[in-house]
């Protein structure tokens, strides 16, 4: 018989799947705000329009989040936080969240968001500007969801993420997965790669973690993202086809993904923990 959290383990899904792969590329980009992050003199602005008409998808939400429930807790570092989407929906589960976002104008929104919340530090900034202080608690989390496959230097990024975390903290990942799959959906939302199960532990490990747990989830999301973005070459994405795909496809991808394991999908969850000392 399969476990309450070995099912809930594998009910996280991408958000994406067969009936509407135009939601695809809108839900990639809908937390981390990295992918379209251009310089305007001295600011760094993100310049799409997706954030907003996709900040209520709490199916998808909540199955990432319920993967990584044991450790959402304490305190918590979110890399590319968007305009808090994501951490609208953990803030009750933890003491205190920082929220890094390099756009100017999506950090400015969520500090009017969080405005009066004790609980949230908003740092607008790359995470290598975080400071690192001596004697400060460090972070019992790192997540990052959808936003590790934006950043072109991803070991930098993991090494900056190892650096403030406690040794007994976690970091947590869901990114797109099968580098086979990318195509004009995945360059509309400006990833920079997508990883195999076997690239994400390398990738991993490399920077000084351990993993713990490393599987594939949407398996019924690799069809319409090859036909979509491989074969059709869709550039555009409509975001109502998201709410469809919140309020239909992610019961149905987790009711299929209850039964099996999947032996890929589109998409990768990772928990991982760091080793001590660090192995560059």
């Amino acid at each position: 018989m399969t476990s309450p959290r070995a099912r809930s383990s594998r009910r996280v899904v991408a958000a994406s799947s067969g009936a509407v792969a135009a939601s695809n590329g809108a839900v990639a980009a809908s937390s981390g705000a990295t992918a379209a992050v251009t310089a305007r003199g001295a600011r760094r602005v993100y310049e799409g329009h997706d954030l907003e008409a996709l900040a209520d998808l709490p199916r998808y939400t909540h199955w990432i989040l319920d993967a990584f429930a044991p450790y959402v807790r304490g305190r918590v570092l979110e890399v590319g936080a968007g305009i808090g989407n994501v951490a609208a929906r953990y803030l009750d589960r933890v003491e205190h969240a920082t929220l890094v976002e390099p756009a100017d104008n999506l950090a400015a929104r969520m500090r009017e968001r969080f405005a009066g919340d004790e609980r949230v530090v908003v740092f607008n900034g790359l995470l290598g500007e975080l400071p690192v202080i001596e004697g400060e608690p460090r972070f019992d989390a790192a997540l990052l969801v959808n936003v590790l496959e934006h950043i072109a230097e991803d070991l930098d990024a993991l090494r900056e993420v190892h650096r403030r975390l406690r040794p007994d903290g976690r970091l947590l990942l869901f990114s797109p997965a099968l580098p086979w799959l990318y195509g004009s959906l995945d360059r509309l939302v400006h990833h920079e790669r997508r990883y195999t199960r076997a690239s994400l532990r390398t990738t991993v490990e490399r920077c000084g973690f351990e993993v713990e747990r490393l599987h594939y989830c949407d398996i019924l999301g690799v069809l319409p993202w090859w036909l979509f973005g491989r074969v059709l070459e869709r550039r555009v994405f409509d975001p109502s086809a998201a709410g469809l795909y919140d309020r239909v496809g992610v019961p149905l991808t987790g009711m299929i993904e209850d039964l099996i394991v999947p032996p890929l999908g589109k998409s990768l969850v990772c928990v991982a923990r760091p080793r001590t000392p660090r192995e560059d």
